[in-house]
């Protein structure tokens, strides 16, 4: 990192914790609300995987948050009184319960949603309702719009960022100049889906986003403006998410494609529309193609352009919220699948193929590869075999 990179991710760390001095109280509600809201208990089949009281898994994914809002020295503890629970939040700016409370007031409406999806019949024995907690609420820089999250990060990690999915896009950040430790600020995540299911749930849940739409609008209209007004960037994520900001805003995202939303009256949001993260791992393959490696690893490659060229635009915008966006996915594209694609092959290489450093760099400077990187903007060979909804 360059010493102008430290020094200003300095000056951010200390501005934060000049800020960060509020003792803030706040009412969660009764303890049936909080058991809704907070999917209590976590993961329990006669023994708890985490024997956690409710009011420890409400401080759980609390203290996520404001962990990776910035406040490290902050601390929640939430108690419960004549049947109310109540957060007491030290080492936060004042007005740090208003984020909350609009995800706390949004969940009810998944909740709802939820509720008459079982009624129907429709709701699977194997689906846990997950708000997205614990995420950065107070200083985040972008929006992620996904499909669902997998189970397994609230039964096994109770962590909404824990999964193969965020990671790799975590690695994608930073490959694209964000420290690690920050980008959990740009994983704002909305699913359509507010469903923690099996991986191979896709397609079904494609077909239960109308219980939802009262509960998705209003996310997407509350998260995507900052509690001082600023529109933040967002990406979708999958063919699943993209469809549904068309069918409900009206705009044409296809990948590395613009498009931009109005959530709510006089607020702006531009969209990008991307892969899904986990797509690279089926479209590079090769059982995909016939078992040809070549078509696999073209196609990989493709897509690993398209991966960091979408987390480039994100990165950007995070940092500048105000900045151009055609003219940042335009410095993306061009630097990641034009001037900088040895990169790009070697990051593919690496972080999809398992090869060492050295060796990425040795594959990536064979002339079969060197010719299948100067074609990084054509198509992608098309596989043969149909690919899961993800």
């Amino acid at each position: 990192m360059s010493k102008i990179a430290v020094l200003t991710s300095t000056l951010a760390a200390l501005t934060l914790s000049t800020l960060a001095h509020a003792d803030v109280e706040m009412k969660l509600g009764s303890k049936e609300r909080v058991t809704q809201l907070f999917a209590y208990p976590n993961n329990c089949n006669v023994i708890c995987f985490r024997p956690w009281t409710l009011e420890q898994t409400a401080e759980h994914y609390l203290n996520q948050s404001v962990k990776r809002d910035g406040y490290p020295n902050a601390k929640v503890t939430v108690k419960a009184d004549a049947g109310q629970l109540y957060a007491h939040f030290s080492g936060v700016p004042n007005g740090y319960d208003k984020p909350l409370e609009q995800l706390l007031n949004a969940g009810e409406l998944a909740y709802k949603g939820a509720s008459k999806l079982n009624a129907d019949g429709k709701w699977a024995y194997n689906w846990y309702l997950f708000l997205p907690l614990g995420l950065a609420l107070d200083n985040r820089k972008s929006v992620e719009l996904l499909h669902f999250p997998p189970d397994y990060s609230l039964t096994q990690a109770q962590d909404y960022l824990e999964s193969a999915t965020t990671d790799r896009w975590a690695e994608l950040l930073t490959d694209n100049g964000i420290p690690k430790d920050q980008t959990p600020g740009y994983q704002t995540i909305i699913d359509i889906a507010p469903i923690a299911a099996p991986s191979n749930a896709g397609s079904t849940l494609e077909t239960v986003y109308s219980y939802f739409t009262d509960y998705q609008t209003t996310m997407v209209k509350e998260v995507s403006i900052t509690t001082k007004g600023t529109a933040l960037p967002m990406v979708a994520f999958g063919a699943p998410v993209r469809n549904w900001i068309k069918q409900q805003y009206g705009a044409d995202v296809g990948v590395l494609q613009l498009g931009l939303i109005r959530p709510t009256a006089g607020a702006i949001v531009p969209v990008l529309g991307s892969n899904h993260p986990s797509y690279i791992w089926y479209a590079a393959d090769p059982a995909s193609y016939g078992g040809d490696q070549a078509k696999a690893d073209a196609a990989g490659l493709k897509v690993m352009g398209q991966d960091l060229s979408a987390a480039c635009w994100q990165a950007g915008m995070g940092q500048k919220p105000g900045g151009d966006p055609a003219a940042q996915l335009k410095s993306c594209t061009d630097n990641w699948q034009v001037t900088n694609t040895q990169k790009t092959c070697v990051l593919f290489y690496e972080s999809i193929r398992n090869l060492s450093p050295a060796d990425a760099e040795k594959k990536c400077s064979t002339t079969a590869i060197k010719t299948q990187l100067n074609e990084l903007k054509k198509p992608a060979p098309a596989p043969v075999t149909a690919m899961p909804v993800i």
